[in-house]
């Protein structure tokens, strides 16, 4: 038998993803471009219609209340998208609703000032002020450490061990909102799993006019199908008699957001009336930005690999953290019901269709501000049952996840160090946060319980995070555990490089504003 050569069994680390026809800084052709970019709406329609959902009718809100929410968040994740792409991290990420301001949300709900008003729409309005005010003191705090350029200087303990396992958690993390709601609904849910996979995976290499059409298109090509066949299961009667659950879950008719919305509907500042402020409130809000801003790190780490770029120095990370910040006020003045982030789906979606075009977020960006305004039209496409999109995270967030996990290939994966602070950042970053998930849905309640109500928030709020808990763990073990000697091990040759602006030529390339702004700010 022949000797079988190094080379033969492992492969060579590479600093950009291969395989993308139009990376970063390449466009696709505009037909393409435009149905790619409206993938990337429908996608973000889960999270900006599920949040609202859950939260405006524990508020006292009306389904006319939430459309308005639902059709404000759209507008406001619109505009978002625009600012990163354009003066952020410049990468193609979708800056929409984040499920990390939920516990401190939920608290300001709870708040026995609010909960005794009588009047549901009055308990509404008042719910919403206080959660605006909260957004819009909370969000200086990443304006600060992004503008400030804290948040870069701290990324300097960052290295590819310490964030494989944040990145990877960003989408192990998610694994609730996968296959657990995909069965709640598995008729519905299980063929547009299987569907996705095989037109995404099996049948990619199909192609119309040289154009690999259901690798790229396969999200609306299943989306179309499976919705259509639902619609006829819920025209036919399938769910005449079955429980109140399953035809939530099932049915395509019991959203109400399209004969509750209006036809045309401009969301503008203060809607709601004017915020109200108060301390505890915002502290507690505090540690949601703080989440939020972990998460959003790790996933401008993840879509700049998937983008065929490099790693976001850190300038421009805190650059990208600051209009995050500038995000979360808006969402504060415009009244969104909560606040901002990365969207880890469209993230996948990059990987998925193997375009990582800045320009085809920026497309989506307009379909989220112009089908926010035609409020039926957008109603319509919202009213898509979250079964579906559930069924489609299985595959994006594993996505995701796996990204995280290559940045190991840089690392030396044969030390038992290395081996141990994966191996238990990952574990805790999943068990930590299941266990206040556990502990919340058996008591009602986080297991920090004290009369500091903004301690409760911070608490329970940060250890419900997955790649929060996994950083704390990850880079404390990677900056303290025998750091001596131990640079090559976890990957710091090739990390260094990329701290800096001007550390890498192919950084101005992929990161320079547009418009010629270096010239006024230059990087560092």
């Amino acid at each position: 038998m022949a000797e079988v050569k190094p080379e033969e069994i492992s492969h060579p680390p590479m600093e950009q993803l291969q395989g993308f026809e139009y990376c970063i800084d390449s466009n696709p052709p505009w037909g393409e471009a435009i149905i790619l970019g409206f993938q990337h709406y429908i996608l973000a329609l889960g999270t900006a219609v599920m949040i609202p959902a859950v939260l405006v009718p524990m508020m006292g809100g009306s389904d006319g209340d939430r459309v308005r929410v639902v059709q404000t968040l759209l507008f406001v994740t619109g505009i978002n998208t625009l600012l990163q792409s354009l003066f952020g991290t410049r990468l193609p990420t979708v800056i929409g609703g984040s499920y990390a301001f939920v516990v401190p949300i939920m608290a300001i709900i709870q708040d026995s000032s609010l909960a005794a008003i009588p009047n549901d729409h009055e308990r509404f309005l008042q719910t919403m002020r206080a959660i605006q005010g909260a957004l819009i003191v909370s969000s200086s705090i990443q304006i600060i450490l992004g503008y400030s350029q804290l948040w870069g200087i701290f990324s300097r303990f960052f290295s590819p061990l310490g964030m494989a396992p944040v990145v990877a958690l960003l989408g192990f993390g998610l694994f609730e909102r996968g296959f657990p709601v995909v069965g709640r609904c598995v008729e519905v849910g299980l063929p547009m799993l299987i569907l996705f996979v095989v037109l995404s995976q099996y049948l990619k290499n199909v192609q119309i006019r040289d154009i690999p059409i259901l690798e790229r298109f396969s999200l609306f090509i299943c989306i179309t199908l499976v919705w259509a066949y639902a619609q006829i299961l819920t025209a036919g009667g399938a769910y005449k008699h079955s429980p109140e659950v399953t035809q939530i879950n099932c049915r395509t008719d019991r959203a109400n957001l399209i004969s509750s919305a209006p036809w045309i509907k401009i969301p503008f500042p203060l809607q709601w009336g004017a915020p109200t402020f108060s301390a505890g409130q915002s502290f507690g809000m505090v540690s949601a930005v703080l989440v939020s801003l972990v998460e959003s790190t790790a996933s401008y780490k993840a879509a700049a690999r998937l983008a065929s770029a490099t790693p976001p120095p850190a300038h421009i990370l805190s650059r990208g953290i600051g209009w995050q910040g500038i995000g979360i006020l808006l969402d504060g003045l415009f009244g969104t019901g909560t606040g901002s982030t990365v969207s880890v789906e469209n993230v996948g979606l990059l990987g998925s269709t193997r375009i990582g075009s800045r320009r085809v977020i920026q497309i989506s960006a307009g379909f989220m501000i112009f089908f926010s305004m035609l409020g039926k039209f957008g109603a319509l496409f919202a009213s898509i049952p979250f079964t579906i999109f559930a069924a489609v995270y299985c595959v994006l967030f594993g996505l995701v996840a796996a990204v995280g996990l290559s940045f190991l290939q840089f690392t030396n994966m044969n030390s038992m160090r290395n081996l141990f602070i994966v191996g238990v950042s990952i574990f805790l970053g999943l068990s930590v946060p299941e266990y206040f998930f556990r502990y919340s849905m058996a008591a009602q309640r986080g297991p920090a319980h004290t009369k500091a109500g903004w301690f409760n928030d911070y608490i329970n709020t940060i250890f419900s995070s997955p790649p929060t808990v996994g950083l704390i763990v990850a880079v404390f073990l990677d900056n303290t555990l025998e750091v001596k000697n131990a640079a090559k091990d976890r990957g710091m040759p090739w990390w260094v490089p990329f701290r800096s602006f001007k550390g890498d030529a192919r950084s101005e390339e992929f990161y320079s504003l547009p418009f010629n702004l270096n010239r006024f700010f230059p990087p560092s």
